[in-house]
């Protein structure tokens, strides 16, 4: 499956998602902003995708990662963000949400697992009242796009 075709719209994911339950796929939901992406990344998206049958990323528009990161951020557009994304073996589907959380992509999905960091509480995870099952992963030390951003600007 070629990379573009796992970026999918709301209305494509909603599709898409009622078809991999027909198939009786376990759906798996992470997000995040992705912007330079790192072994910290490809770890968490290949734990994701362990956790169950397809891997959804929600993954944040430019207008939310500039809002949530500043006025720096993003380093690559979400259309590059996204198409690297897809290009990855765990990843199942992609779609890009432009609010802050992914609150109502995870409400439409109603995953069956929910994938967070580890830096979040349980009580912190946004729709984790519309998954099955929330699991969390331990990041991997120092690995961050703003580390990069600092390493490389020195």
């Amino acid at each position: 499956m070629k990379a573009k075709s796992k970026i999918l719209g709301p209305r494509q994911l909603k599709t898409w998602v009622e078809n991999a339950r027909k198939k009786g796929q376990k759906i798996v939901f992470t997000n995040g902003c992705f912007d330079i992406l790192h072994a910290g990344h490809v770890s968490v998206l290949e734990f994701a995708r362990s956790k169950g049958d397809a891997l959804i990323v929600g993954l944040n528009s430019d207008a939310s990662v500039r809002r949530l990161k500043g006025p720096t951020r993003p380093v690559n557009t979400q259309s590059d963000r996204a198409l690297v994304l897809a290009a990855l073996e765990s990843v199942s589907a992609v779609c890009i949400f432009d609010e802050d959380t992914p609150y109502n992509l995870i409400k439409n999905v109603c995953p069956d697992v929910l994938v967070k960091g580890g830096d979040y509480k349980p009580s912190e995870i946004v729709g984790r009242e519309f998954a099955k099952k929330v699991v969390r992963f331990a990041l991997l030390k120092g690995r961050s796009t703003t580390n990069i951003i600092k390493k490389v600007s020195k």
